[in-house]
């Protein structure tokens, strides 16, 4: 299965045609697929924020996110054999209360560290766009997603994973280095990465053998 989390062409693109290649359930909310007249008729499976599903062993969360999109959400997966949680939480502004509950004792953090504040104020895009991005509707900043991540930091916490870097106005070292420096006085001892947006990541596992049995959840991006 894929699970969408809003309509930007740089989430949603070739979805319909990778689903029907290699057999993929999409899901996605009444929004993001309004403003993808492919996934319409391709049969996407619709989805509400707030209104749990389930693929296979995982119970999934969406959860509103803001973003300058119809209907985005950000995902809570919790494998119900192993009790590992996984969040995917990209593209968005503000981090609300609701949103910051749902990432309590999360395992694996996958969030968005779009740019660096200093960077992107000196950088050279647009006045407009860059209001756009600094927003309650645009992009979490590298100092915003260290905030979230230090609000659910925990011991079992094993991967924070930075996603969605700008090219222009982030760099990984940038984003990292204020990840660690945010997570530095928190109990969390996991591993910190960078996603890079044209290199496939390593896949990664979060085990809870010892509490819930040898299964585990697994991700690569």
């Amino acid at each position: 299965a894929v699970m969408l989390t809003h309509e930007h062409t740089d989430h949603s693109k070739g979805v319909a045609q990778c689903a029907t290649k290699w057999g993929w359930n999409v899901f996605a909310t009444t929004g993001t697929q309004s403003e993808c007249g492919l996934l319409e008729e391709f049969g996407a499976q619709t989805i509400t924020p707030g209104l749990d599903f389930q693929i296979g062993d995982l119970h999934i969360q969406p959860v509103r996110i803001s973003h300058d999109a119809s209907e985005p959400v950000a995902f809570v997966a919790t494998g119900q054999s192993t009790g590992v949680r996984a969040a995917f939480v990209y593209d968005l502004g503000i981090v609300t209360q609701s949103l910051q509950r749902a990432l309590d004792r999360v395992d694996i953090l996958v969030i968005e560290a779009n740019h660096d504040g200093e960077m992107l104020r000196n950088g050279p895009y647009p006045a407009m766009l860059k209001r756009r991005i600094a927003s309650r509707e645009g992009h979490l900043s590298n100092r915003e997603a260290g905030v979230t991540a230090a609000e659910c930091a925990h011991g079992g916490m094993s991967h924070v994973i930075l996603a969605h870097l700008s090219e222009t106005n982030n760099t990984p070292q940038k984003a990292t280095e204020a990840m660690r420096l945010a997570l530095r006085r928190t109990p969390f001892k996991g591993s910190i990465v960078a996603a890079m947006q044209n290199t496939p990541s390593n896949t990664i596992s979060a085990d809870r053998a010892a509490a819930f049995g040898p299964a585990q959840l697994s991700l690569a991006l």
